[in-house]
C-alpha cells in the first residue's frame, strides 16, 4: 500500500495559522479530507500521515479529531511547546490517542539556529525515545549541524527530516547541504522525507530542477530510510498532486521494485508504526 507520509489539513477560521496569509492565494482557504480523498485515489495512495501546520496544541487536537473520523489517516504528527514547564505532561496526554505518532516543532521559524541543542529540551527528547514517539525535523540547511549534534545525544530517537531540509534549489548552491545531509545519513539513524522540494525550486519547479536533490537524498539515506510525502496543500503553490507523484515515479524508476515500494509506503509504515 502506498502512503503519503506528509500532508496537512486546515480551517482558516481557527486562527492559529499565522504564516498562512492571503498572499499565499493558492492555499488560503480551508482544506478538508474530502478535498484530498480523490487525489489519493487517483494516485493509488491508501493511507496518510497528517502533520501539524500551526504551533498550537489546539490544532493538534483538531487534527486528532479529524483522524478519528477518517479511516485513511493512519497517524498524526502534532505540536507541543517543548519549552513549556508542562511539556512532558502535554506530550503524555496526547500520546494516549491511538493515532498520535509524534511531534514537529517548527524549527525553521525559530530565530535561534541552535535552539534544538537547548539543555532544557533534554527531557523531552528522552521522553520521545522512552515512549517510542517520532520527531519530525522541520529544518533548513543551516540547522543540519545542530540537528546532527542533537541526534548524537539520542541515537535511538526516531527522527525524520522534513522536505529534505529545504535545499536551495532556486539558487542552485547545494554543496554545503549535500555534505551535511550525507553526514546525518552516515552518522545517525535519521530518516528523510522525499517531499516539499517543488516549493523550494523558485520559478522553475520542474523535475530537472529537483532531481539532483532527490537523487542525493536517496543515495545518502537509501530507500529504507526515505519516504514519500506530498506536503499537500502547500504543494499547490508550485504544482499539483498528480504532477508531484509523477515526478517521484520518474525519479524512482531506475530502482528495483523492492526499493520503490519502500519509498512509496513501507518505510513510512515502519517508521511511524502504522499497522
Amino acid at each position: 500500500m502506498r502512503i503519503d507520509a506528509h500532508h496537512h489539513l486546515w480551517h482558516l477560521a481557527r486562527g492559529d495559522y499565522d504564516w498562512l496569509t492571503p498572499r499565499l492565494a493558492a492555499i488560503h482557504r480551508d482544506f478538508t479530507p474530502s478535498d484530498l480523498e480523490p487525489l489519493l485515489h487517483a494516485g493509488g495512495i491508501g493511507r496518510t500521515v497528517l502533520v501539524q501546520a500551526a504551533p498550537s496544541v489546539a490544532e493538534t487536537e483538531f487534527l486528532l479529531d479529524i483522524a478519528a473520523d477518517t479511516d485513511w489517516i493512519a497517524g498524526v504528527v502534532g505540536w507541543i511547546d517543548m519549552d513549556a514547564p508542562d511539556a512532558l505532561a502535554v506530550l503524555d496526554r496526547l500520546r494516549a490517542h491511538p493515532k498520535f505518532r509524534g511531534i514537529r516543532p517548527m524549527i525553521q521559524d525559530i530565530a535561534q539556529d541552535d535552539w534544538i541543542l537547548s539543555p532544557g529540551l533534554d527531557a523531552i527528547f528522552q521522553a520521545l525515545v522512552a515512549w517510542d514517539l517520532s520527531f519530525d525535523a522541520l529544518v533548513l540547511p543551516r540547522h543540519l549541524p545542530h540537528l546532527l549534534a542533537r541526534l548524537a545525544q539520542h541515537p535511538d530517537l526516531r527522527c525524520v527530516i522534513n522536505h529534505g531540509a529545504k535545499p536551495n534549489l532556486a539558487g542552485g548552491d547545494l554543496a554545503a547541504w549535500k555534505q551535511d545531509i550525507a553526514r546525518i545519513a552516515a552518522e545517525t539513524r535519521c530518516f528523510c522525507k522525499l517531499s516539499g522540494l517543488l516549493t523550494e525550486a523558485g520559478s522553475n519547479p520542474t523535475l530537472e530542477t529537483i532531481r539532483p536533490a532527490a537523487e542525493h537524498i536517496l543515495a545518502a539515506f537509501g530507500p529504507d530510510r526515505v519516504m514519500f510525502g506530498s506536503d499537500w496543500p502547500v504543494l499547490n503553490l508550485a504544482g499539483t498532486y498528480s504532477g508531484w507523484t509523477a515526478m517521484v515515479e520518474n525519479i524512482l524508476s531506475p530502482l528495483p521494485d523492492r526499493d520503490r515500494e519502500a519509498v512509496w509506503g513501507r518505510t513510512a509504515a515502519a517508521f511511524y508504526g502504522l499497522a
